[in-house]
């Protein structure tokens, strides 16, 4: 039946400004396959792809729906790096009882997770 998340999928308006946040701001290098606009992927380590386009005609939003979050070993780090570029928060210092988490924004305002596990800290 289902054996894996293919791709997680946000829409975007300009593909060169996403991808330069994606690439350069997140460090996701783009897929081999599925690079060229307007359509560009992202593996991610240990499985799974994030994928953009902006061939849907889906407006990007925080409130759209899903919303991808990405494991970081040092979340207090990231959140530093981030903000030292310049990236756009939603929320800091969410914390549930299995984890802490922090919502940026990218330059369409899709929302992405920061997730750190509290057993893993």
């Amino acid at each position: 039946m289902l054996r894996k998340v293919a791709f997680t999928m946000y829409p975007v308006k300009d593909m060169t400004v996403a991808r330069t946040f994606y690439e350069e701001t997140l460090g996701l290098p783009p897929s081999t396959y599925g690079a060229q606009s307007p359509w560009v992927e992202f593996d991610l380590p240990g499985g799974g792809c994030l994928a953009i386009t902006t061939v849907t005609p889906n407006d990007p939003s925080a409130s759209a729906g899903g919303t991808i979050a990405f494991e970081v070993d040092d979340l207090d780090a990231t959140v530093a790096e981030l903000k030292a570029k310049s990236v756009a928060f939603a929320a800091e210092g969410i914390e549930s009882p299995v984890c802490h988490m922090a919502i940026v924004k990218d330059p369409d305002g899709n929302a992405i997770i920061l997730h750190k596990l509290k057993r893993e800290m």
